[in-house]
């Protein structure tokens, strides 16, 4: 996109957010996004409502992946470089403690109950559980090579990892933390998303350009979805799907019934992490290159909203906080 066509976006796009925010009734947002900076060290609090930054909390190590808790009281954040695990008190803005975490952590996921951490090490092929509580590694489970993006099933019985040098998705139990099955997907699976309708899951695959929509009952792939150059994440909401084409600088949407694309949207250079937010009206996405957070309106498939943030936002996971969780 044109520096001159994002700035009249951008216009526009300031326009119906604060018309939206107006509106009595209009779509409730998720309250905050924690946006890692790998460029800059830290991690960016962006209020949501107002597109602004409220805080920047050092963190260091290079951080990626990151998972806020469903209680909306913490976020977790990994560190490859410093290998290391950080822990923070989302409300008063400051880190609560750091845990070293194998060699490679990168990605990164959450127990329903907050109660585990699951963590993704890229060099020893394998993932770690930590308890929360303890902040402690209580468990380990190998899988294919360089695992990255990790999701965890509603019930939090079931965790997929992207084994990315494996081409190939690991299915793990995390009561045995033991691998049930293991699926072949397109080349370099590097991000998962699982479908909250039905047992599916959708899988970006860097480099076949790709998504995989995978079956988690007769545990098969069915199906692959052409998307841009090296998908980098996937969101789910209003019935689409929306995928981060890293090196495309776009954002393809398909559709969840059909799986058929919709849409091929321009958005901010290195599109990555990318989000819904709680009733699916918006996504969120981070640009690695224009070192922005931007809002698409899942519906008229705009982009409406934008705020700078941090040096090389990833944002690799769940990085939207609900203040008024329960």
């Amino acid at each position: 996109m044109s520096a001159h066509r994002r700035a009249a976006s951008f216009g526009a796009a300031l326009f119906v957010s604060a018309l939206l925010a107006a509106i009595p009734g209009s779509p409730a947002r998720a309250d905050e996004a924690f946006v890692t900076n790998q460029g800059s060290d830290d991690l960016s609090v962006v209020d949501l409502e107002t597109m602004t930054v409220a805080a920047t909390i050092p963190i260091g190590g290079k951080p990626a992946g990151v998972a806020v808790s469903a209680d909306g009281s913490r976020a977790y954040v990994t560190s490859p470089e410093s290998k290391t695990l950080t822990v923070i008190d989302t409300a008063a803005r400051s880190v609560l403690a750091r845990l070293q975490v194998g060699d490679g952590p990168l990605g990164l996921a959450l127990s329903p109950d907050g109660r585990r951490a699951y963590v993704a090490d890229w060099y020893r092929h394998k993932i770690f559980a930590v308890d929360t509580e303890a902040l402690a590694i209580v468990g380990e489970v190998a899988t294919g090579e360089s695992p990255s993006g990790l999701a965890v099933s509603a019930d939090g019985s079931l965790l997929v990892s992207c084994d990315r040098d494996s081409n190939a998705i690991s299915l793990i139990d995390t009561a045995t933390l033991t691998v049930s099955a293991t699926i072949a997907v397109g080349e370099r699976p590097f991000a998962v998303a699982l479908d909250p309708e039905q047992p599916r899951a959708f899988v970006a695959n860097v480099a076949t350009n790709d998504v995989s929509v995978v079956d988690l009952v007769a545990n098969r792939e069915t199906g692959r979805i052409k998307v841009g150059s090296t998908p980098y994440g996937v969101a789910l909401a209003n019935g689409r799907g929306f995928v981060t084409d890293q090196h495309a600088d776009t954002v393809t949407v398909f559709d969840l019934a059909t799986l058929e694309p919709i849409e091929t949207l321009d958005t901010p250079g290195f599109p990555e992490g990318i989000a819904a937010s709680r009733d699916g009206s918006l996504i969120y996405v981070a640009s690695w290159f224009d070192n922005v957070l931007f809002a698409i309106d899942s519906a008229s498939l705009e982009i409406v909203a934008e705020v700078a943030v941090g040096d090389g936002p990833r944002a690799f996971g769940a990085f939207i906080r609900r203040i008024d969780a329960p």
